[in-house]
């Protein structure tokens, strides 16, 4: 806790004396706190410290977005303050309210009973389809992200962020920057994109299958619908020990949906008559890979935000081969 913290939020957002700030984050992004104080129990979320990538950690927009969804059916915290001034906290910063509920780090929903698990699986895709059918221009979000043309912009993106943050030789991912303009498929529509869309990233009702918030933004943009769908595929094609993923797991006994079933629902809600391609999942694992390396970047560099990111960062190789085996495969 620092005084000019307390002092700054006491004045800023009327709630009390500063009591408490813990870190409560699991992520390798945008470090995040429990904040208590005298008017309860906030989320802070703030940039890491160092020398960042070009428009990554981009907390403002995701308090924009989420500041902006606040009015619809899409479940997200409600935002309390942003403060841009470095001065308070060594970076810009933002309070949300504290949502009470369950995560889930591990895809196989070790807490929840094998009958239980496909109710999870299908509030997810829910969840995800309902902020796709999101009137985005409506909210006054179209200066938000450029609409078309999506999938030829993020291989760029990702493509000059992996020769910004590249730690190593990966092959696949050599091959990735290849191939993928060369597939992207015709369809271009447009809706928010979540950009980091798995369990993890979302907050269960207490005791009930349905998502009660939308977590970590800031990865979120216009783009195409799709590439939310397909990131969140990514769990079947990894292993336990790579985000808790499900490859090589009984699903059938586990209780968990297969993999085309998952889409199906999701496709189902959202009221879509196509569905993910090797493509989709290709490029989905590639930007994984490429984030993947930048955390282990700046694991190397002394600034990342979970200390076990050395050993997460260095997984991006088994991500980089699972996206080339899924065009191979195709």
């Amino acid at each position: 806790m620092t005084p000019e913290l307390g002092a700054y939020l006491e004045n800023a957002v009327d709630c009390g004396r500063m009591l408490a700030l813990e870190p409560i984050s699991a992520g390798q992004s945008n470090p995040t706190y429990r904040l208590d104080t005298e008017a309860g129990a906030y989320v802070l979320r703030k940039q890491p410290p160092g020398q960042l990538l070009k428009s990554a950690h981009a907390i403002d927009r995701e308090y924009r977005i989420m500041a902006a969804l606040g009015d619809t059916a899409v479940p997200v915290p409600r935002m309390v303050h942003y403060c841009a001034d470095p001065a308070i906290l060594g970076t810009p910063f933002f309070l949300m309210e504290m949502v009470a509920g369950r995560v889930f780090r591990a895809s196989d929903l070790p807490e929840v009973a094998p009958a239980e698990r496909a109710a999870y699986y299908r509030a997810s895709a829910a969840a995800l389809a309902v902020l796709h059918r999101v009137d985005w221009a409506a909210l006054g979000l179209a200066d938000f992200g450029r609409p078309g043309n999506y999938y030829a912009r993020q291989i760029a993106r990702w493509t000059a962020q992996w020769q910004s943050s590249k730690q190593r030789d990966l092959p696949a991912i050599e091959r990735l920057i290849e191939w993928l303009p060369l597939h992207i498929p015709p369809a271009d529509d447009t809706a928010i994109s979540h950009g980091d869309y798995k369990f993890d990233n979302l907050i269960f009702h207490p005791t009930e299958p349905r998502v009660v918030a939308i977590i970590d933004w800031e990865l979120s943009t216009l783009g195409h619908p799709l590439a939310d769908v397909a990131y969140s595929c990514i769990r079947w094609h990894v292993a336990p020990q790579i985000f808790g993923g499900l490859a090589g797991l009984d699903l059938a006994a586990l209780g968990v949906p297969a993999e085309a079933d998952y889409v199906r629902t999701y496709c189902e809600i959202a009221g879509r008559a196509d569905t993910v391609e090797p493509f989709h999942l290709a490029f989905a694992m590639f930007r994984l890979a490429v984030i993947m390396e930048g955390i282990l970047k700046r694991a190397r560099e002394g600034n990342a935000a979970n200390r076990n990111a050395l050993e997460v960062g260095l997984r991006g190789r088994d991500v980089a081969d699972a996206a080339w085996a899924a065009v191979s495969q195709s």
